[in-house]
């Protein structure tokens, strides 16, 4: 057992800056979540097969975990030839697929495993363009969180810069997961 997880896969490198006030178990559900975008030959539990989207392809080899808090946590996505549109910028698509998993992970950080999100809003601001080999550094943060909602705002902004290309903002709702 202590093998399988020496060599079990993470989406965190050696410079990700976990908060302490965070369970084991919020991280672990949080790398869950993003390994379900990042690597390949993964073993994922079923309950976690929510969606394979198109987009978990081309995001996997982009976007790295760089610090995660309660309610917070910040990516480095490089901006790679795959994820481009005809103006060689990012594609608005592959914004909005990774502004909706950093979304649900921050969210993930605050909201318990014994609810489910359902994404209600996902509101995208397309403010600037991030070139082809860019890095654009994803800051997520939760806005409010209650009982039955959370509502999670993300900036991406150029590296180099820190100028704000687009900003996005999710409503999840909570709802009570079915028991079979």
């Amino acid at each position: 057992m202590g093998e399988e997880n020496s060599e079990r896969k993470s989406s965190y490198t050696k410079d990700t800056i976990i908060s302490e006030e965070l369970s084991e178990e919020d991280v672990a559900l949080v790398d869950i979540l993003f390994m379900h975008v990042l690597q390949d030959g993964y073993n994922i539990p079923p309950q976690y097969h929510y969606v394979k989207d198109s987009f978990s392809q081309l995001i996997r080899s982009c976007l790295k975990l760089h610090s995660i808090h309660p309610g917070k946590l910040s990516c480095i996505l490089s901006v790679k030839p795959a994820i481009l549109n005809a103006y060689r910028t990012m594609h608005g698509g592959a914004i909005g697929a990774v502004a909706e998993r950093v979304s649900i992970a921050c969210a993930r950080t605050v909201v318990g495993k014994d609810k489910e999100l359902f994404l209600g809003e996902l509101r995208m601001s397309y403010l600037s363009a991030a070139p082809c080999n860019a890095e654009v550094v994803i800051d997520g943060s939760i806005i409010r969180s209650g009982r039955n909602i959370t509502v999670v705002a993300v900036d991406f902004r150029l590296k180099d810069s820190r100028k704000l290309v687009y900003t996005s903002n999710a409503t999840f709702y909570h709802m009570p997961v079915a028991s079979l």
